[in-house]
């Protein structure tokens, strides 16, 4: 009789260690799905497609550009940004596009002051950040520029501070048309 309790004893054991490690299992997965739920996800890149009017009085640092009309009109793939920007200061009208390379690579473009200058773009987090290099003055010398372009988090508003150096920044704010 003890050899066939025994034999008993490990057939409801069997199943008691199965039920254990499934429940160990099912408190894993889901001590794994709530910590994926509330781990903080990367920021996906922004998107800037659309139309955008220049708002002045919203913006620091501008100077004589406070005189300034800009509309643009954006457009955004996977891999490029394409920018044209149909502007009026002083009664002069004047337009230019400018071309990004969302995957680091240089392009040219034109400054606003119409130099030519190399861009460099990546992403950091949600925001675009475009370095602008173009030659100096002084024969021989680079000035390089730091542009960061951003959303605001209801999309209605884009920023595009701009900085030269330790100079203080420009910050222009566009709002969506």
């Amino acid at each position: 009789m003890n050899a066939i309790s025994s034999c008993a004893r490990r057939a409801l054991a069997v199943p008691a260690v199965l039920a254990a490690a499934a429940l160990l299992a099912a408190s894993v997965t889901t001590a794994s799905a709530a910590s994926s739920a509330t781990a903080p996800r990367p920021a996906l890149p922004a998107d800037f497609s659309g139309r955008w009017i220049f708002n002045p009085a919203r913006s620091a640092n501008i100077g004589m550009m406070a005189g300034l009309e800009i509309h643009a009109a954006i457009e955004q793939g996977s891999a490029s940004l394409a920018v044209h920007e149909d502007s009026t200061m002083q009664g002069q009208k004047s337009a230019r596009d400018l071309r990004y390379d969302l995957g680091g690579k240089p392009v040219p473009n034109r400054s606003p002051m119409g130099d030519p200058s190399e861009t460099v773009s990546r992403w950091e987090g949600n925001r675009l950040v475009t370095t602008w290099t173009s030659q100096g003055a002084v024969a021989g010398t680079k000035v390089v520029r730091t542009e960061t372009r951003s959303l605001s988090p209801d999309g209605r508003t884009m920023t595009l501070e701009s900085v030269r150096g330790s100079a203080a920044p420009v910050v222009m704010v566009f709002e969506r048309e």
